[in-house]
């Protein structure tokens, strides 16, 4: 959610010695069309399973006819609502969302869902994703006087939608207009009075599915991710395609192909890292498909060790399929504290530097004077693994070699996940060997890039792998592209 003017950013949270070191999703959204169910506590229990793609702010908006009912707050979604708030939101459409702010402010004002008023009623959006010509948009909705009250391009696409209906359009004409006018990456569920709406962009950047629920008529529900749907019960039906709108009523759904010319480019990362691997991505869970990659990773990489391991949760998968390929021993050599949650209490300076065992510590016996083999999904600043690879080797680790099942981070993200400029990520200014000596590990490995794309079994033209090599699907403007890309090229 890229800001359309400089918001000046809450440094206690957003600073880079306080920044998470990983790539971090914008956002979870999940809507549902179910008169006869409680939709606010369904919605409720979809951002729970959906908490991984964001944990900043949390909202529900809920139809009763043409009345929205709104809540959205700072925090987890389990500290946003309780069972009283929940019965405060009757209706038969629920929107709800669950938000990591990119590069706008963490404020209350900008959580979602985003809720504008109209010519035929209010309507309420949930975004996943960036627009990249926000600079353009936001230029248009202020010539025709629109009070923008967020630094979120979010708000745009719903006053973008706005200014179609009131000049006479339906619902339906009125959003298509809208979505020609936006560029980027876009996965939204939009609640009407008359309905709710899936939409994707052409590319299909950011994921967005259908569920049904077991009900007569059928129920139709829409999530980032097939786990939202699980929680409720809800089975999945299929993904909302790129340049797709879908449009629940009480006559069930309807699909629109507002865009003629879609191309995939379904971002990778969310393969790698973001999506929760129990969660569905063509037909099956993507802890298969991470298993896949520590396969193909133990094939181009292989090492002599003991123990491998993976850092918890997100490179166990891999380092399952590492062991099974390579033979080596797989076992636990951290253990996670799972109910570390986002902290806004700043740790002290000396708690700071042995920070990583505030989510991670080591198992000593098991370490000790093992030559250990530590699997993770990504490099991107370096500081969390460098403090990692310490800590393995204060727990006597004879040996710390480390393997990455994604290549590279080289280039920012400009389509809806947090990262960097290209100068703060480490493998854009140093090569692998330097990198090696920087996280002082004995040895280190990507994987490639055509063995991350193969492994998907899927057209490797239908991914965008920008963050690896740059070739961005949508064009970026200049002024959006300094921001970030200020290498003219990367070192890999």
């Amino acid at each position: 959610m890229i800001p359309h003017h400089p918001v000046t950013l809450d440094q206690s949270i957003n600073s880079h010695e306080n920044h998470h070191d990983k790539p971090e999703e914008a956002c979870g959204v999940f809507c549902i069309y179910a008169p006869e169910k409680d939709v606010a506590k369904l919605t409720y229990f979809g951002l729970y399973a959906l908490q991984h793609r964001g944990q900043e702010s949390a909202g529900i908006a809920t139809f009763e006819g043409k009345h929205v009912h709104l809540h959205k707050d700072m925090g987890l979604v389990s500290q946003v609502f309780n069972e009283t708030i929940l019965e405060e939101l009757p209706g038969s459409i629920a929107v709800g969302h669950t938000r990591y702010s990119t590069t706008g402010s963490s404020r209350k004002v900008n959580a979602q869902p985003a809720v504008v008023d109209t010519r035929l009623g209010k309507l309420a959006i949930a975004h996943n994703g960036n627009l990249v010509n926000t600079i353009q948009l936001r230029e248009e909705l202020l010539k025709s006087n629109f009070n923008l009250v967020t630094s979120t391009d979010s708000e745009m696409i719903a006053y973008a939608i706005a200014e179609e209906v009131n000049a006479g359009a339906e619902w339906l004409e009125g959003s298509i207009r809208a979505f020609h006018r936006c560029q980027g990456a876009f996965s939204l569920v939009i609640g009407t009075p008359d309905g709710v709406m899936g939409v994707r962009d052409p590319n299909g950047i950011r994921p967005l599915v259908i569920g049904t629920l077991d009900s007569s008529p059928v129920r139709y529900v829409l999530a980032s991710e097939t786990c939202g749907l699980d929680i409720i019960g809800a089975e999945y039906l299929r993904d909302v395609e790129p340049g797709e709108l879908v449009w629940i009523t009480e006559n069930g759904l309807a699909s629109f192909p507002w865009n003629q010319q879609p191309q995939r480019k379904l971002c990778i990362f969310e393969m790698i890292y973001f999506a929760r691997p129990d969660s569905l991505m063509h037909n099956e869970t993507l802890y298969s498909y991470r298993m896949r990659l520590g396969r193909i990773l133990a094939e181009e990489s292989p090492i002599e060790a003991d123990i491998v391991f993976g850092v918890p949760d997100s490179g166990i998968p891999a380092a399952i399929g590492f062991s099974q390929t390579s033979g080596i021993a797989y076992g636990e050599g951290l253990i996670k504290n799972r109910y570390v949650g986002r902290t806004f209490i700043q740790p002290t300076q000396s708690m700071r530097e042995t920070g990583i065992q505030m989510k991670l510590n080591p198992l000593k016996d098991v370490l000790f004077g093992k030559r250990v083999v530590i699997i993770d999904d990504s490099i991107v600043r370096g500081t969390t693994s460098r403090k990692l690879v310490k800590a393995l080797r204060d727990a006597g680790a004879a040996e710390v070699h480390m393997r990455i099942s994604s290549p590279p981070v080289t280039h920012p993200c400009f389509y809806g996940i947090d990262t960097d400029t290209q100068d703060q990520l480490i493998a854009a200014t140093k090569s692998v060997a330097e990198i090696t000596k920087q996280l002082e590990v004995d040895t280190l490995a990507y994987l490639s890039w055509e063995g991350m794309l193969v492994t998907t079994k899927e057209d490797t033209n239908s991914f965008c792998s920008a963050c690896f090599t740059g070739d961005y699907p949508v064009a970026i403007p200049e002024q959006v592209k300094r921001s970030k890309l200020i290498l003219e090229k990367a070192v890999v």
